[in-house]
């Protein structure tokens, strides 16, 4: 997986590419630590990313946590597949989807 990484100020984009699952989950999850000092805004760009596991899920649950103390996150580029996993898993409730 390859992760766009994109810092203006307190903004914070990540752009994966690829599959975020068990093989790649822990390195996503390290380039949201590794980059979320200071930041308020946390933007996750899905449009290159083909699928999504329940690691890659639990990645995403952690952010959101991190950043409904510091800020906002907000999840764009959702395809059709990533989209019907984030509403048979209720996570479109718990995510802001944009």
């Amino acid at each position: 997986m390859t992760i766009e990484k994109t810092k203006t100020g307190t903004a914070l984009t990540l752009a994966p590419e690829g599959r975020l699952d068990t093989v790649t989950a822990p390195e996503f999850e390290a380039a949201i630590a590794e980059n979320a000092e200071g930041v308020t805004e946390l933007s996750l760009d899905f449009a290159k990313l083909d699928y999504i596991s329940s690691a890659g899920l639990r990645v995403l649950l952690s952010a959101q946590k991190r950043m409904n103390a510091v800020g906002k996150m907000t999840v764009k580029n959702v395809n059709e597949t990533i989209a019907e996993i984030f509403e048979i898993t209720g996570f479109s409730d718990i995510l802001t989807i944009g």
